[in-house]
């Protein structure tokens, strides 16, 4: 089993206002980067719908360097109309993802730290287009 101690939380990078499946997901990530699978873990919709992708006793592919020991979150959105970067979780988004945070940390009570991928060292994207540090204390539940 992994050694688990870490979410990283992304955003989709799609405008709010144009849907982004998970089936265009999947493809994004298989036909157009080549890779076996999903490399998230979660992914939750507009409607605050969590699919599970890549199984979390896998390693993931979301987060370089980080992969070995994390949990990768996506949520759908993360540009406003217009394309610019913006925080547009939902309240069905917000509210799926902390219950997310909550389970998982129950799951795995190693995670002591959420961090967005522009968090990581040496991260030169928005992503997740908010300050996912905020999710923090879900933790010290």
């Amino acid at each position: 089993m992994r050694k688990i101690d870490m979410i990283v939380v992304h955003c989709s990078g799609s405008r709010c206002n144009h849907r982004y499946t998970l089936e265009q997901l999947r493809h994004d990530h298989v036909v157009v980067n080549g890779w076996r699978d999903i490399g998230y873990h979660f992914y939750i919709t507009q409607e605050g719908v969590v699919y599970p992708c890549r199984p979390v006793e896998r390693m993931g592919a979301h987060a370089l360097g980080y992969n070995a020991h994390s949990i990768g979150i996506c949520y759908e959105g993360g540009l406003s109309p217009s394309g610019c970067i913006s925080d547009t979780r939902t309240p069905a988004q917000k509210e799926a993802m902390k219950l997310l945070i909550l389970r998982l940390h129950r799951e795995f009570p190693a995670i002591k730290t959420i961090l967005g991928h522009r968090d990581l060292p040496g991260m030169q994207k928005a992503c997740p287009c908010f300050d996912a540090t905020k999710l923090q204390p879900l933790l010290a539940s």
